[in-house]
């Protein structure tokens, strides 16, 4: 009969062999006995030590209104919290206007927009105005105009295409879309999702930011990004309740 094998747990806690220990239990260990345990009460004590100034959390959400756009939820807000936007919201309007031409597909109306507001934009951004005149391609294309398109494609593009090699393979792309009958199954058929269309407005938006010494993007999702990061990198170190959703905020308590 086989000599049975004696178990005992060690003062860590992790289940090991007298005789002889598990290599995968054995690394376990190691891995337990590196880390520091933090629970929940004690993790929690830490978060409430933290002080943040309402002042603070109100300008951090005005950022996040004003630079997406959302004009009347940010006149609520300020009304609600005396909270002051660091521009004018009728500006903010105006580039929303201009952002959801480019969405709509307008892109006619949306350069128009955007050089009442500040002519300099497109004169100083030769990417964005090729993007924009790309997107103008795409829409004589989704509504059947192939002439047109390509009479477009030779006397605006063309000629920035030679000036940029880069230009130029986004307009060979651009105008692959003419030589599929069923765009729907062509190898660049993503041009014609609205997601091509939302990702021209969302640049045309961080310009205008830009031109009004603004920044490009809320400060909200940055923080959530370094919360992410300073998350990763403190597993390395300790086990600790976790924010693992951050649309609940909701801490879960480690695995251990």
């Amino acid at each position: 009969m086989p000599k049975k094998q004696q178990i005992s747990f060690s003062k860590s806690g992790i289940l090991a062999s007298c005789e002889k220990r598990s290599p995968f239990l054995a690394e376990i260990e190691a891995v337990a006995m590196s880390k520091k345990v933090i629970t929940r009460e004690e993790w929690e004590r830490k978060l409430n030590d933290v002080r943040i100034r309402k002042e603070d959390m109100n300008k951090l959400v005005m950022n996040f209104l004003v630079t997406e756009g959302y004009v009347d939820a940010a006149e609520k807000f300020q009304m609600e919290s005396g909270a002051e936007p660091d521009i004018d919201l009728a500006t903010v309007t105006d580039r929303m206007a201009v952002k959801k031409a480019v969405q709509c597909g307008n892109v006619e109306d949306a350069i128009e927009k955007v050089n009442d507001l500040n002519p300099e934009i497109l004169d100083t951004n030769p990417q964005l105005f090729f993007h924009l005149q790309q997107q103008r391609l795409i829409e004589l294309i989704r509504n059947g105009k192939v002439n047109e398109a390509l009479q477009f494609a030779q006397e605006e593009l063309a000629p920035r295409g030679e000036e940029d090699h880069s230009f130029l393979e986004e307009l060979e792309r651009t105008v692959a879309l003419l030589a599929f009958e069923d765009v729907s199954n062509c190898p660049v058929g993503d041009l014609l999702d609205i997601s091509q269309r939302l990702k021209t407005a969302s640049e045309v938006n961080a310009a205008i930011l830009t031109s009004q010494s603004l920044e490009k993007d809320p400060k909200l999702p940055s923080l959530l990004k370094m919360l992410l990061w300073a998350q990763n990198h403190l597993d390395e170190k300790a086990v600790y309740p976790r924010m693992n959703n951050l649309s609940t905020a909701m801490l879960e308590d480690p695995s251990v």
